[in-house]
């Protein structure tokens, strides 16, 4: 099977479709490039000129990903961190993305979700309901403090 080359300008416009469609790291949009077949010096071009014409910007796509994660999927500030982490996103940026969330809003979501939790879970043995709870919050990405003192509060043990 023959891979299709595309020329600079080609991949000029498949790169700004792909960003227009959602917010993209950087780290996507070169990935999406040499998936596409472009060379080293191409993808420095496409990037640039994404950058430059606002295509690109790593501090809207960290606030648009913080705050759709946690309001969408109900993710903790913990899983958020690691995610944008994960996609090369400067320290700088996670932490105005984490600005987007305020501390009301975040403690109103995990009490309705962890609430919701304890509620649904149907396990009769206390260890393995502690267990699976905890689990459940934590790896939603809550801070381990916060997940312990609501199960403590939840269950009725201090």
């Amino acid at each position: 099977m023959k891979s299709q080359t595309f020329s600079l300008s080609e991949l000029t416009k498949k790169a700004e479709r792909f960003c227009v469609y959602q917010e993209r790291c950087h780290q996507e949009v070169v990935q999406k490039l040499y998936e596409l077949g472009a060379s080293s010096k191409d993808v420095d071009e496409v990037m640039a000129h994404l950058i430059q014409h606002n295509f690109l910007n790593e501090e809207r796509f960290a606030r648009s990903f913080a705050r759709g994660k946690h309001y969408i999927k109900k993710y903790g500030k913990v899983r958020i961190i690691n995610e944008l982490r994960l996609r090369n996103i400067s320290k700088y940026n996670i932490e105005r993305a984490l600005s987007e969330i305020s501390d009301e809003e975040y403690q109103a979501t995990f009490l309705e979700l962890s609430k919701k939790t304890w509620n649904s879970i149907t396990e009769k043995n206390k260890l393995k309901k502690k267990k699976k709870f905890c689990d459940f919050l934590l790896r939603k990405g809550y801070e381990s403090e916060l997940v312990y003192q609501q199960w403590r509060n939840l269950s009725g043990e201090f």
